[in-house]
């Protein structure tokens, strides 16, 4: 995580600056002061950042001393605090609340960050000293973490190109130049083709026919807000699209909807990401070639827990089957509904979450609209602080002190046990134009160190919910519901994670990183927990256990779908990644070929198709969106500990895990995870809690 803190000496020298990105915040907690700053301040920071930082670089490379770990590793450790200042703010800002302008920023930004990334990368002079010290790092009387730090850094050398030969390394940046360019074009194709390129007009009552009011009143808001008073409009967000799927009567609306979100960056228009696609793909194929691996996946996952491509495709097609095979009777189940009902017609991709809701109320006598009411955003918020405080003692406080980068962003301080400060922690739920889609846990500042103060991190969760609508607040879907918690549990990985340096301190691997958010999601459905916060936003009362156990006997509903559609994205996205040694010529058909290998039904599409699959093409999981359900068995395994003791808030096993998430960066992952199971985990609990058994 890149890192906020003021204290080293080239810092000092921009104190005097007007520029509120290059003196010391004098916020709270030393928060970004978002009201001060504008983008023009941006370029200036980042100049004067990468001069900062070069800088600390060549005073680490000319030291006379001999290479050691303090002015060596520990040097390069804490260098680059001015430079993560601005690059951290303006990196958030243009996910979460973008504009034209700042998209433009954007492009020069990347390139003047991926030319000084590869300056120091590409050093020679600095790679030398910290292979000298990797060289004799056992003969310094360094200690375990010391070792631990430096082992880690000669491999981020390795791995980005230190050993290679000098044309190797000018065709390494040239390649890098090219792909972060592409990867933020691809980027900002799919948020305009979400946010702006499609909406869908309803200017007839009749065609708003099975759709919940909340609904209908959240469209009648959307629509005026385009100037369309007395009309209703639809988006391709998931709090206005996925509502329409599940409820609306009118089939060809819903095929439109659909197909308007499937499409994107598919019309062979500007906004088209196929050649992108292509573009990336032949890159990051010749990058990992030169660092001397067989294809990307290769390269990526030789960092992760699973380490060859070879055994993320044997886990999942471990899986595969049972998940198509579970798929198949819920596609039956649909188009016998639309068969009793007289449809006339096959099932389609479009039908599966308007059909599958009436098998849920025919089977388990349970619809979502029911449920809302319970799930107000401000009870759910309750929830997530009533687990963490169960689980760890920690308390969260509101603070209106705080400045905040947009209206509709919440701010909270993380108290510990004992009422000492461990974080701030910025809310920000709503979809709005400048705001990518999606849900993700970031920061501005991680947890370090600094001449002997500890600095604490700020965390940040973005979010695209169910908006208020009339007299109601937002109220949110079960789906939406575990996302938060999911995003929680990311905040939580950061608000304990510690460790003496930043390289190590949240170190984990990417198919690790997901166990923190995703055993969080378990607490969500649990009884004990939704009557400590589910609460009717009207009455007050606490969800009925009719209601509660309609929901656990649905658990295990439309897991074969839910499943498949993941599993055949994470196998598109690994196909990407290992066929890459000849262009792709044709984006689509390579993506139908990978789909038929496999063969997925054509009921259900991949969860992200090529074009919009933004995880594995702009979003940091490039032949790693494997690792959601890797880690499904980690959290799974995890839970089933808590279950099993009787206590799902057992404070032995809570303390544990809370030490798994404080050390996470102190050994590798499967050892971290053992240390707090005491055993390998099994991907038993995984398979009984999707029924897939």
């Amino acid at each position: 995580m890149i890192v906020m803190s003021f204290i080293s000496g080239s810092f000092a020298q921009e104190e005097k600056s007007e520029n509120p990105l290059m003196k010391p915040f004098s916020t709270p907690f030393q928060v970004p002061p978002f009201g001060d700053i504008k983008l023009e301040h941006f370029i200036p920071a980042i100049d004067a950042g990468i001069k900062a930082n070069l800088a600390e670089i060549d005073a680490i490379v000319n030291n006379p001393a001999a290479p050691d770990f303090k002015n060596t590793i520990l040097a390069y450790d804490i260098a680059g605090d001015q430079l993560s200042v601005a690059t951290r703010i303006f990196s958030n800002l243009n996910g979460a609340n973008t504009n034209p302008a700042m998209q433009k920023l954007a492009r020069e930004i990347t390139h003047k960050m991926t030319r000084h990334r590869d300056n120091i990368s590409l050093n020679p002079k600095l790679f030398q000293r910290v292979k000298a010290v990797y060289e004799k790092r056992n003969e310094m009387g360094l200690d375990a973490q010391q070792i631990r730090v430096t082992e880690k850094y000669y491999k981020d050398f390795e791995r980005n190109g230190a050993n290679l030969s000098p044309e190797n390394q000018t065709r390494l940046r040239q390649i890098n130049e090219e792909l972060s360019k592409t990867v933020l074009q691809f980027g900002e194709n799919l948020l305009a083709e979400t946010n702006k390129n499609f909406k869908m007009v309803v200017d007839k009552k009749e065609d708003l026919s099975g759709l919940p009011e909340e609904v209908i009143d959240a469209a009648a808001i959307e629509a005026k807000k385009d100037s369309l008073p007395g009309k209703w409009e639809f988006t391709l967000a998931k709090p206005s699209m996925l509502p329409f799927l599940t409820y609306a009567n009118n089939r060809q609306l819903r095929e439109k909807l659909y197909c308007g979100y499937f499409m994107r960056g598919d019309y062979d228009n500007k906004f088209d990401n196929k050649d992108l696609i292509k573009k990336m793909v032949l890159l990051r194929d010749e990058r990992a070639k030169l660092l001397g691996y067989k294809n990307f996946a290769s390269y990526v996952i030789a960092d992760n827990m699973a380490k060859t491509p070879e055994i993320v495709y044997q886990f999942l097609n471990k899986l595969w089957v049972p998940a198509l095979k579970r798929a198949k009777k819920e596609r039956a189940d649909l188009q016998a509904i639309i068969d009793r009902e007289g449809g006339k017609f096959k099932l389609q991709s479009w039908d599966w979450w308007y059909y599958s809701e009436k098998v849920r109320k025919a089977r388990y006598n349970l619809d979502e609209a029911e449920l809302k009411p319970y799930f107000s955003l401000d009870n759910v918020q309750k929830g997530m602080f009533y687990v963490a405080n169960k689980l760890y003692g920690i308390t969260f406080e509101k603070r209106s002190d705080l400045p905040v980068y947009h209206p509709e962003v919440v701010a909270y301080e993380v108290k510990d046990k004992d009422k000492s400060h461990l974080a701030v922690l910025y809310m920000d739920f709503h979809p709005r134009d400048g705001k990518r889609v999606g849900a993700w846990c970031t920061g501005y500042g991680s947890r370090q160190y600094r001449n002997g103060k500890k600095i604490d991190p700020i965390i940040s969760m973005v979010m695209n919910f169910t908006r208020p609508t009339g007299n109601a607040p937002a109220l949110l879907s079960f789906d939406e519901v575990t996302t938060a918690f999911h995003e929680f549990g990311h905040a939580l990985h950061s608000v304990f994670a510690d460790g003496p340096y930043d390289r190590t301190s949240r170190d984990v691997p990417r198919d690790f990183v997901e166990l923190p958010s995703q055993i969080d999601e378990n607490w969500a459905a649990e009884p004990q927990v939704l009557k400590a916060y589910a609460k009717h936003y009207k009455t007050g009362k606490v969800i009925p256990d009719a209601l509660i156990d309609k929901l656990e006997k649905s658990a295990q509903f439309n897991q074969g779908f839910i499943t498949t559609e993941l599993l055949a994205a994470s196998i598109l996205d690994l196909d990407y990644n290992t066929a890459a040694n000849t262009a792709i010529s044709d984006v689509r058909a390579f993506e139908k070929q990978s789909m038929e290998k496999i063969g997925l039904i054509d009921e259900i599409l991949p969860r992200y198709r090529s074009t919009y699959f933004q995880h594995s093409f702009s979003g940091g999981y490039t032949a790693g969106y494997y690792v959601y359900t890797w880690a499904a068995v980690l959290d799974a395994d995890a839970f089933d500990a808590f279950k099993s003791s009787g206590d799902i808030f057992n404070p032995v096993l809570a303390a544990k895990f809370r030490e798994l998430l404080t050390k996470c960066g102190t050994d590798e992952g499967m050892a971290i995870y053992q240390k707090f199971r005491g055993k390998d985990p099994d991907i038993t609990p995984l398979l009984k809690k999707r029924g897939l058994l």
